[in-house]
């Protein structure tokens, strides 16, 4: 990957120290109130969330890129980092859980851990509800924790009242050497960012976006000292990957370029509320690798467009919207053929939910396309959560046998299955897939599981599907694919 020998990306880390701290509204304040002065921005989420990184976006103006040094390695994220930052603005890269929390003890893959790594200062919003001069401990136990890690500013979430936040600022700056550069004030009886089973409402379904907006820019931006919030990002140095990445474990995948192919396919994905959950990374590699793309909503479309040669089905809310699904019976049927006549589809958890008999969820159930040979039954709890390591170990269209591929996962549905068996194509080593330590049901030419890809992480993703999905345009085709075997 060629970089600038040295460029100047003005940046901050906003970290908090736990779930609920405040962050996500903090980062989009701040990507808000930065554009209305006049500043570019770009926005990263540290991480493999889908819902986050769609309101940082949405907060931009831009596609905010997701950082995860777990699942791509150090050198992949800060190299993504680095081709997508501004130089001249504010890039803001959202942590997610605690600011120290990683993958072990030693906090690795951790917010912290990235920061550090880009050399970035971190703002940390803290929650202050019923506190005051603990949370002066709250920010010496950081520092002490981890003395390396540049906490540049404080954003105190919550407060309540110009007596609460006097006394906290005063404490902080009896024994703390760290400015307060922001307040926001507890919003009684305001419901920033409402919350279902997988998070929080997507852009796409939150139906008050313009009171949303017009709440973060009346009541967040004011307490926000945007001056000294500027001063922090513009203090970082100077970011190359050849200074970064020397002596970091754990360097991950490759990040090899795919070749693009000739001529150019047409590959189709759904995207519409019930689909959104797309890394824009994943996109550009189909784009990057020869594909034109086609969007596609299966709440709207009669049928799958007759010229493409491949389909990609990402996540999502397909049991929010399954009634409408349901309905769309004549589409449901295009899907269906479609997938007995071998075009290759890439389904991923909502996308295995579509391709099943039906969606049982809230005591209803929602006939789907079909595919595959069960049901997916939505559950009150998380089913799978978290990190997840597969093995390819048995021929299928997309990847080589033998393939170690890092992604991640977090569904509440689950498979039943009446009767019968299933053709997999990958051991899960960690994580759950479709349970019983497999995922990446095969029918066919298509791939349906419960494990989630990122394309910086497993490069092999885009090409494996444009090869499918060339073999499958190709005049000369007869039948079934031969399946993917490592040479």
């Amino acid at each position: 990957m060629e970089m600038d020998k040295h460029r100047r990306l003005p940046r901050v880390v906003v970290a908090g120290l736990g779930g609920g701290a405040g962050k996500t509204v903090v980062s989009l304040a701040l990507l808000l109130a930065a554009r209305r002065l006049g500043r570019q921005v770009r926005a990263f989420k540290k991480g493999p969330d889908y819902i986050d990184a769609a309101w940082l976006a949405w907060a931009s103006g831009s596609p905010a890129r997701n950082l995860d040094t777990y699942l791509m390695g150090f050198p992949a994220a800060i190299g993504s980092f680095v081709s997508n930052a501004i130089c001249d603005g504010l890039n803001v890269v959202e942590g997610n859980r605690g600011v120290f929390d990683g993958m072990d003890v030693a906090g690795t893959h951790s917010s912290a851990a990235l920061a550090k790594a880009l050399a970035a200062p971190v703002l940390l919003v803290l929650n202050v509800t019923k506190v005051t001069r603990t949370v002066a401990a709250y920010i010496l136990g950081a520092q002490k924790l981890d003395p390396a890690l540049n906490i540049a500013g404080v954003v105190l979430n919550h407060v309540n009242g110009r007596r609460h936040e006097q006394i906290v600022r005063d404490s902080i700056a009896s024994v703390c050497d760290v400015p307060v550069v922001g307040v926001v004030p507890r919003l009684d009886g305001v419901s920033l960012l409402p919350e279902r089973h997988l998070g929080l409402i997507t852009p796409d379904e939150h139906r008050q976006q313009d009171t949303f907006e017009r709440t973060l820019l009346d009541d967040v931006v004011p307490g926000l000292d945007m001056n000294a919030i500027f001063r922090i990002a513009n203090a970082a140095g100077p970011l190359t990957v050849p200074h970064i990445c020397p002596g970091l474990a754990d360097v991950g995948p490759s990040t090899a370029k795919e070749t693009p192919s000739s001529p150019r396919l047409r590959i189709g994905y759904f995207k519409d509320p019930a689909f959104s959950f797309y890394y824009p990374e994943n996109l550009e590699a189909l784009e990057r690798s020869g594909a034109e793309l086609v969007t596609i909503s299966p709440l709207t479309a009669s049928a799958l467009p007759p010229d493409i040669s491949a389909l990609y089905i990402g996540g999502g809310f397909p049991e929010v919207h399954a009634s409408a699904l349901a309905a769309n019976s004549a589409f449901l049927r295009t899907l269906r053929e479609s997938a007995h006549n071998g075009m290759p589809i890439y389904a991923e958890c909502g996308g295995l939910m579509v391709l099943s008999r039906a969606i049982v969820w809230q005591g209803s159930k929602h006939p789907m396309a079909g595919v595959l040979p069960f049901e997916a039954h939505v559950c009150s709890a998380a089913q799978g959560h978290g990190y997840a390591e597969i093995v390819v170990d048995r021929p299928n269209p997309f990847f080589p046998t033998g393939l170690a591929v890092r992604g991640h996962e977090f569904h509440y549905s689950k498979i039943v299955l009446e009767n019968g068996g299933l053709e997999t194509a990958c051991e899960v080593r960690r994580g759950k897939g479709i349970g019983q330590g497999r995922d990446g049901v095969i029918f066919n030419n298509v791939w349906a599981g419960y494990t989630h890809l990122h394309a910086l992480a497993t490069p092999e993703w885009a090409v494996g599907l444009l090869r499918a999905a060339r073999q499958f345009a190709s005049p000369s085709r007869n039948g079934a694919f031969a399946m993917t075997e490592r040479h």
